[in-house]
This record gives structure tokens, C-alpha cells and sequence, in this order.
């Protein structure tokens, strides 16, 4: 499955330099490691997210697409569905089949039809639209939900300044 994995996953990253898509950009953290990306997602406008650049790294299995890949944040971020270590909780990044707690449905978790832009667009919406039933940092889930323009949106916004002075080191 390796060789197939990698040459799907040059394909994809192929794909993503010829026709690039709004909002991230994609590329491999070390030129032969075509398993180890490190992708950047700006900010969309008209969220408190707005401007923000954050990086992360995108790390894929063995047996992709057969398994999700790894999503972690490495610049600061503020998110109910990012948890302190940086790592991101959706439903398309967790494993196939049933949830365990009866929470998502088979559907809604990791197929392998989706792809680097899918998950990267879901990531997109994901900090427009928190899911708050569903917190991997449960902090920011309650200043969320209790206070949204108050601490939570100042810890973002402390996030988005700080990412944006580090966007380029």
C-alpha cells in the first residue's frame, strides 16, 4: 500500500500547486517525505479567525487513504476543536467506521474518498463554525458558548496578532 499511498499523495500535492485553492496552501516539510506536509490556512474573512495565518503539519499513514491522516496546529490557536497540544478534532479526521460513543455517524467520519483539500476546507469551516457538543479543548468550548465576544474572541484575537508577527520565521 506505500507506493500507492505515495504516488496518490503526489497527485494530490501535483493537483494542489496547478490549481491552488483559497484559504491554505499546501506543501512537503522535507522534499522526500511525501508523507509529511506542512499546510498553511489564512484566516477567512469575516471571522474572528480573519488575516490569521496558521501552519500546521499534515502527517499521513502508511495506509492512506485507507486511514485518515494527523492534523496538528504548530502556530498558537484558540478553537474548541483544537486541543492544547495543537491537534485537530473533526469528524473526517477520525477513524473509519463505528464511533464508539454513538456520537458521529460512519458517514460522517474518515473516507477514503476525501482528500488534502477536503480536510483542509473542512478545517476552513471548522474555525468559522466551532462544534461545541464535540470539544477537544474544553476551555475554549465554554468561553464559546458562554461568552463568545468576550475572553474567548480576546484569546483569539491574541492568536491571530501572534500569528500573523510569525507567519514568516
Amino acid at each position: 500500500m506505500t507506493e500507492q499511498s505515495a504516488l496518490l499523495l503526489r497527485r494530490q500535492l501535483a493537483e494542489l500547486n496547478r490549481n491552488p485553492v483559497e484559504g491554505f496552501s499546501a506543501g512537503l516539510i522535507e522534499d522526500e517525505d511525501i508523507y509529511h506536509w506542512e499546510v498553511v490556512i489564512i484566516g477567512s474573512q469575516d471571522t474572528i479567525y480573519e488575516g490569521g495565518v496558521f501552519k500546521a503539519h499534515l502527517t499521513f499513514p502508511r495506509d492512506y487513504p485507507l486511514r485518515p491522516p494527523k492534523l496538528r496546529f504548530i502556530t498558537d490557536i484558540w478553537h474548541p476543536n483544537v486541543d492544547k497540544s495543537g491537534e485537530v478534532c473533526i469528524s473526517i479526521l477520525h477513524e473509519p467506521g463505528e464511533d464508539r460513543f454513538g456520537y458521529e455517524q460512519p458517514g460522517e467520519r474518515w473516507l477514503p474518498i476525501h482528500t488534502v483539500e477536503t480536510i483542509l476546507i473542512s478545517v476552513i469551516s471548522m474555525l468559522a463554525d466551532p462544534n461545541g457538543d464535540s470539544p477537544a479543548n474544553v476551555d475554549a468550548a465554554k468561553e464559546w458558548r458562554d461568552d463568545p465576544n468576550g475572553e474567548f474572541k480576546r484569546k483569539v484575537t491574541k492568536c491571530v496578532r501572534r500569528s500573523q508577527e510569525t507567519a514568516f520565521e
